[in-house]
């Protein structure tokens, strides 16, 4: 396969961007996205030029790292996956492909296709942690907890932090990211005695930060590569409310 890829190159957050073209020849259909990146980059170093930044870690689509915007989606074309777990063969031979990176103004982007996602670490050490001593750890078969729970506790627990719904987002919001963490606490023993300082910290840093505000367009639930459901940003605004009704907390 032969294409054309149009990079956003950025040498650091203080300097101006721009798209630059590339052309690649010879890449397998087998190749994930990641790996043709790759062939570019060894290129480049060929000729002397300084190679594209992207971020990438476990390539098993775990880790959430591979954040691409690849021809105006998260992630690329293909749904419940992440970039890394893109392979070339769905894109058509003589393509041009559009790569930039998140677009966000609490995503500040690094270098070329690498953003500072640390605002979602922040959320989390707000507020997405338990404090209880639980002494030894008990068998998991020990706690009583109804599989229906347990299920939804999982599912939530599956995001992998990528960021792809700040990403799709029109408003750049992160209450997908937010109500999965909440969520997935919220549901279990475990989570109950932070339950309400944790909502309101973590929706309080999330607007610190400075992501958009949700308006239900549900993009961010159809670009998230894990499938994280829009029920969690329901359950995290009945939390929220619930929090706001009792705390003592007024601002």
């Amino acid at each position: 396969m032969d294409l054309t890829l149009k990079v956003w190159r950025q040498k650091d957050k203080n300097s101006p961007g721009q798209m630059v073209t590339y052309p690649v020849k010879g890449i397998s259909p087998d190749m994930s996205f990641l790996e043709m990146l790759d062939v570019l980059n060894e290129d480049l170093l060929v000729r002397g030029e300084e190679p594209i930044a992207f971020d990438h870690d476990c390539r098993e689509g775990i880790c959430g790292m591979c954040s691409l915007f690849i021809n105006g989606r998260a992630h690329g074309p293909e749904s419940g996956t992440t970039t890394c777990q893109l392979h070339m063969r769905h894109f058509s031979d003589g393509e041009t492909i559009t790569i930039e990176p998140w677009r966000a103004a609490a995503f500040p982007v690094h270098k070329d296709l690498v953003v500072d996602r640390s605002a979602f670490d922040r959320i989390q050490q707000a507020g997405g942690y338990i404090s209880v001593n639980t002494g030894g750890v008990p068998d998991a078969n020990e706690i009583p907890i109804p599989k229906t729970i347990a299920d939804k506790a999982f599912d939530a627990a599956t995001c992998i932090q990528c960021g792809a719904c700040v990403a799709a987002c029109k408003n750049a919001s992160a209450m997908l990211f937010v109500s999965a963490k909440v969520s997935q606490l919220a549901l279990l023993p475990q989570g109950q005695a932070e339950r309400k300082s944790r909502v309101e910290n973590m929706v309080a840093q999330m607007d610190i930060e400075g992501f958009g505000s949700c308006t239900n367009i549900g993009s961010c639930a159809a670009e998230c590569p894990v499938g994280i459901s829009l029920e969690n940003i329901a359950m995290l605004r009945r939390e929220f409310i619930s929090a706001k009704a009792t705390s003592e907390n007024l601002v």
